[in-house]
């Protein structure tokens, strides 16, 4: 199946803005996001479709995955 991975300040770094990838049925964000390198303790917001989403949610042929790190500062 295919998804829309879109990522934000800097988990582009060294990566991408948006790509789709071919993902097999039953994929999970979790997945997704250990498959880019990134640590969970990094990420601030999971989004599937514009919808906040937990890392354990089943992704859709079609979903578009929106991931955000946390952001500090003041």
């Amino acid at each position: 199946m295919k998804i829309t991975v879109k990522l934000f300040a800097s988990f582009r770094d060294g990566r991408f803005k948006v790509e789709e990838r071919d993902t097999p049925a039953g994929t999970v964000c979790r997945q997704v996001v250990l498959e880019l390198g990134l640590k969970e303790e990094e990420l601030g917001v999971v989004m599937v479709n514009g919808r906040h989403a937990p890392l354990e949610q089943e992704l859709q042929d079609g979903d578009s995955l929106a991931l955000f790190p946390l952001v500090g500062g003041g």
